[in-house]
């Protein structure tokens, strides 16, 4: 191992030594709500995303995909304003000045950087208007959206053609997502997968999370259900009649 060496200048002295590194400290950075948020949601796009690929019978499960994905996004923007500290959207939200340090390599913090909190953002929003527009949808052959019956068919089919769209961004979304971790791990030695599995994180500075109340927890829970109990209960009592299963891609989300 190389001879720690002292330099001392006019201004300073430092310490040359290849193996040095600043202390870390182990921190509890994401609760348990989030991580099973967030792997839950990675487990119902899989599916509403799968199935829609295939159609036909897989329909009704792609439908109960998207009531998941409803519920599990309600959860998320409810978290975001009473949840634990980093998983407040107030904790992590970008700013100029924040966007700025970021950019200059001068960001410090913990959790969500602001080019994660866009991603943050974007997805909720991305997830939201493909819910709403999936609930709508119809796909001209054997399958309704739950709400097809409140519109028209003309402003059905507008909307399913949105649907169709979304999915396309919602698709590129997660890849860059996914492009992120990869970089992050590769080429900064950070590996933002392993604390959204355990909850733990090694930073060089940094305060635990305080964790979201039982209360605050029972609370988002209890709205995620009656959103997706209100959305799933607001079409019509009758089933329309299904026809022979097609096999073209199709999504009802």
């Amino acid at each position: 191992m190389e001879p720690r060496k002292a330099f001392e200048g006019p201004n300073a002295t430092y310490v040359k030594n290849s193996h040095a590194r600043a202390p870390s400290t182990r921190i509890r950075l994401w609760d348990l709500p989030i991580r099973v948020f967030h792997w839950s949601l990675a487990v119902a796009v899989l599916v509403a995303f799968v199935t829609a690929q295939i159609g036909g019978s897989l329909m009704e499960i792609h439908s109960k995909a998207g009531f998941t994905i409803i519920g599990l996004v309600v959860f998320r923007v409810v978290w975001g304003f009473i949840g634990s500290t980093h998983a407040r959207f107030a904790s992590f939200a970008p700013s100029p000045a924040k966007i700025r340090a970021y950019v200059r390599g001068r960001w410090q913090g913990v959790g969500h950087n602001p080019l994660g909190a866009f991603s943050v953002f974007a997805l909720l929003a991305l997830l939201s208007l493909q819910a709403t527009t999936g609930l709508f949808s119809n796909n001209d052959i054997d399958f309704n959206g739950p709400l097809y019956a409140l519109v028209d068919k003309t402003l059905s089919d507008r909307l399913t053609g949105l649907h169709h769209l979304l999915s396309n961004f919602l698709l590129g979304l997660v890849v860059l997502h996914i492009g992120a971790i990869i970089f992050y791990l590769w080429f900064k030695k950070d590996n933002l997968v392993k604390p959204m599995v355990t909850g733990w994180k090694e930073v060089q500075s940094g305060k635990p999370a305080a964790q979201g109340s039982l209360v605050a927890l029972i609370t988002a829970i209890w709205i995620a259900l009656v959103v997706v109990y209100a959305v799933s209960s607001a079409g019509p009592d009758e089933v329309p009649p299904t026809s022979t299963p097609s096999n073209h891609s199709t999504s009802a989300w």
